[in-house]
């Protein structure tokens, strides 16, 4: 492990005519004195815990959900609908709470995640979920970033460490209740149930969070970038559309995707220039010149996309080859977030105490590694308690990743450049995860529709011209096909989840060494980063 260096933060080059510093109730470093931290907590881990239920909830639920619409195939859309809002929104949300305050940014954040919610519990067909899932994203996006950057604006980094690894026992937290009401309301009541509890736990973050919550408030002269948001909008939608479409749905040599490829490089470079001319960028590419935001946007692009293949995957692998109901599958998930939750507070905790942040992703990559190398071995056959050790290896590996990242890109820059870093660092593991999710949905696909086409006998679909596919287009149309041919099914599915986790094994050895570039910079104490957010 690296000496930290004892450099100071640095100021990302952007300008900041006439900036002021005020305060939404009291002065930043009065806010710790005169304010229960407690009541703080409370309202910042409360904004997380709604936005990261819903979607633990909702990936047990998803293959009930999809049966329900005959649509089982389409499983990865609804998940990949809720990323590429929340992902091309992200950096918005950070550039206008920079602008207009963070406390009002959470609050319409919850506003327009409420509304999707709704939205999605009233769907009346599949189109309609995939829609209003995006609305949730829109609004889900902001919830997460903004609440790790309130935390910055009020603790100081060589103290955050602790706070960092409560925002991830949320995380871990969430990722255990999520499955089990998930299951609770598929079974007992209706899926749609999933998003209605969303309603209170919305109402009470919002009166939580305007009533208890007083954050510095920056007001600057500012210029919305729009042009820059609607390339960055338009290039990530085009790119996912190309990787979820490409080789399944069209040939990858098909006009339609070559003119998609071509129209994704052109909107990216468009966005690249408009970003190096405006005078408020959206993501400003000075950015990139900070070491610790570079490595940091990288890590959390490929960490993230492994962490929803498995949360997104796994629950499909136990309720359709282990015959578990949705209850039991959220059950089953224990592991990995016992072992998230763990690594998250042990090593929040030592990083405050030892003041070194480095060594936590070298140790959670590696781990992470190795642990999607074992799940990419399961079968018919492996015992549950195979899988939970595996998990629970993936869960340790995670949990020593995402939030230390965050403190260290939020430490390596100026205080009035927080909610951009943050929101930087964020749409970058959001984007992973989004991709991530579309990559492991085509893997599973592809890999799916070969398998059967090769194994499953043509009179098991009633003729040689019928797709084997459409035997999976539902959790019950599985459970009801003759035994012979259940078991080449679900043989398949096997097959088809191992190269999902085979994929993943490369990319994460990659973040493993990459994480060894990490640069340590020495974290702030309270002094310092009380004259900071004054300046």
């Amino acid at each position: 492990m690296n000496t930290p260096d004892s450099t100071e933060p640095d100021p990302i080059d952007t300008p900041d005519p006439g900036a002021t510093l005020i305060a939404e109730g009291a002065p930043a470093h009065d806010l710790l004195e005169r304010r229960s931290m407690k009541v703080v907590m409370a309202s910042l881990m409360l904004t997380l815990f709604l936005a990261s239920l819903d979607q633990t909830a909702v990936a047990t639920a998803l293959p009930r959900i999809t049966s329900e619409f005959n649509a089982l195939n389409d499983l990865a859309w609804v998940v990949t609908a809720y990323m590429l809002a929340a992902t091309a929104s992200t950096p918005l949300w950070g550039k206008f709470s920079d602008i207009y305050g963070r406390k009002l940014m959470l609050q319409l954040g919850i506003i327009v995640f409420l509304v999707g919610s709704v939205m999605a519990g009233l769907a009346p067909s599949m189109g309609w979920l995939i829609a209003s899932r995006g609305v949730q994203g829109l609004g889900g996006g902001g919830l997460m970033v903004l609440a790790l950057a309130v935390l910055a604006d009020l603790v100081p980094p060589n103290e955050r460490g602790r706070y960092s690894g409560l925002f991830g026992s949320v995380f871990a937290v969430s990722s255990i209740a999520g499955p089990l009401i998930g299951g609770f309301f598929v079974e007992s009541l209706s899926w749609r149930w999933i998003f209605y509890i969303n309603i209170p736990l919305g109402i009470a973050a919002f009166f939580v969070i305007t009533t208890a919550l007083q954050v510095p408030k920056r007001t600057v002269t500012h210029r919305i970038d729009w042009l820059g948001a609607v390339l960055l909008v338009i290039s990530v939608t085009l790119l996912l559309l190309v990787i979820e479409w490409g080789g399944d749905q069209y040939a990858w040599t098909s006009p339609l995707i070559l003119g998609m490829s071509a129209a994704t490089l052109i909107a990216l470079f468009s966005f690249i220039y408009v970003e190096s001319r405006v005078a408020e960028p959206i993501v400003p590419l000075a950015l990139f010149k900070n070491r610790v935001f570079a490595v940091a946007a990288v890590l959390g692009f490929t960490v993230g996309g492994a962490q929803f293949g498995a949360i997104i995957f796994m629950p499909m692998f136990l309720q359709i080859v282990h015959g578990s109901s949705p209850t039991q599958a959220g059950l089953q998930l224990i592991p990995m977030m016992v072992g998230l939750l763990g690594a998250s507070l042990v090593s929040g905790r030592l990083i405050s105490r030892l003041g070194h942040y480095k060594i936590f992703p070298i140790i959670g990559t590696g781990l992470a590694t190795v642990a999607m190398l074992l799940l990419s071995t399961l079968d018919v056959e492996t015992s549950y308690w195979v899988i939970a050790l595996y998990l629970f290896l993936l869960g340790i590996g995670v949990g020593n990743v995402m939030q230390v990242l965050v403190l260290a890109v939020q430490n390596s820059v100026h205080p009035r450049d927080v909610g951009v870093a943050t929101s930087g660092t964020a749409f970058f593991r959001s984007i992973g995860g989004t991709i991530g999710t579309a990559v492991f949905g085509a893997v599973l696909t592809t890999q799916l529709t070969q398998r059967l086409l090769s194994t499953v006998p043509p009179q098991a679909t009633g003729g040689s011209d019928l797709d084997p596919t459409t035997l999976t287009t539902s959790v019950d149309a599985i459970n009801a096909l003759p035994d012979q041919i259940r078991v080449l099914v679900l043989d398949a599915f096997t097959f088809a989840l191992d190269h999902v986790f085979l994929v993943a094994v490369p990319v994460l050895a990659f973040s493993f060494v990459l994480s060894w570039f990490l640069k340590e910079i020495r974290l702030q104490g309270a002094s310092e980063h009380r004259s900071h957010m004054m300046e």
